[in-house]
Parts: C-alpha cells; structure tokens; sequence
C-alpha cells in the first residue's frame, strides 16, 4: 500500500515548542502528530456512536411511550457517585 501524506501546517512557535517538550523518548514531531490525527479519529467516531445510541433510544422512548423520569435518572447516578466516593 503507498502511503499518503498530510499537507504541512503552520503554527505558532509557541505551540511548536509545546509539542517538542511533550515528546516522548524516541518519539518524532511527525510521530506525535500522527497519533493525534489517530486519537481524534477514534474520538470522533465514539461520538458519532454515541450519539446514534442516544438518537435511537429516543426514538425507541418516543415509540413505546415508555420514558425515564430526570430525576430517577440523576437519583441514580447520584447514588453512583456515592458510592464511588465511599470506595475510595
């Protein structure tokens, strides 16, 4: 497979200087930049998954009539968060 390339980018010295003091040992400006563009990539794809889950519920609530109530949502992952907080 040939490999393609991205078109350079211009950026402030500042956010140059930035990503050349978080590199990693071994690792290269192009490296970093790389896996960026990959973790945004897969980001932006959870989100989309996400929010088709959350549009497809919704419509499934809207079909069957049947709903959550907020507030038995938000009690339940209030005692969540309690619960979380006690473990620690």
């Amino acid at each position: 497979m040939k490999t393609a390339s991205f078109p350079s980018l211009r950026v402030e010295p500042e956010l140059r200087e930035a990503a050349e003091q978080s590199l990693l040992e071994g690792e290269t400006i192009s490296g970093f930049v790389e896996q960026a563009i990959r973790d945004s990539i897969e980001r932006r794809g959870h989100q989309r998954e996400f929010i088709a889950r959350g549009l497809a519920s919704r419509d499934n609530a809207k079909r069957s009539g049947n709903y959550v109530a907020a507030d038995a949502v938000m009690g339940r992952l209030q005692a969540m968060l309690a619960a979380a907080k006690a473990g620690k």
